[in-house]
């Protein structure tokens, strides 16, 4: 990602978030990996969010194709939507509820079903225990029901 096209990104952010007169603070950087966050600040983070975070995805949604067309790259690139670090914590709960529910399996040998979740929060869980031999997860259903199964690894 070029500097312009980063300055381009965070002109076209800026203005399509203006246009909602929210009084939207809007900070755009380089991630990682070809990825832009956008991280939005604001008194009223929840009209912006939506129930389980759907308004929210869909803005990122409604962004990223903006941003696709108006920004001539080479390359593909991920944008990353966050109001108020929703996301963030979000993350950092379903990581907490996976080492948990992990340990349980472990040690009880039985598997356990998490609610059905957004392929967002899906991946948080099987990124975080990736990593673990003592217990694997599955993802079973079909959207927008499809949930995760941890079991005990055979």
């Amino acid at each position: 990602m070029t500097q312009e096209n980063l300055k381009k990104i965070k002109e076209i952010s800026r203005d399509f978030f203006a246009k909602m007169d929210f009084g939207i603070e809007v900070e755009v950087r380089a991630s990682q990996d070809s990825a832009v966050d956008v991280n939005l600040k604001l008194d009223e983070p929840q009209k912006l969010i939506g129930e389980r975070g759907q308004t929210l995805a869909e803005i990122q949604h409604l962004l990223r194709a903006i941003l696709r067309k108006q920004v001539p790259v080479d390359a593909p690139f991920y944008v990353n939507v966050d109001i108020n670090d929703y996301k963030k914590k979000k993350a950092e709960y379903l990581k907490e509820i996976a080492r948990s529910l992990a340990d349980e399996v472990s040690l009880t040998k039985k598997e356990k079903q998490l609610p059905a979740m957004t392929a967002f929060e899906r991946r948080i869980i099987h990124l975080e225990l990736a990593s673990r031999g003592d217990v694997v997860t599955e993802s079973i259903g079909q959207e927008p029901k499809r949930y995760i199964v941890v079991k005990s690894y055979p």
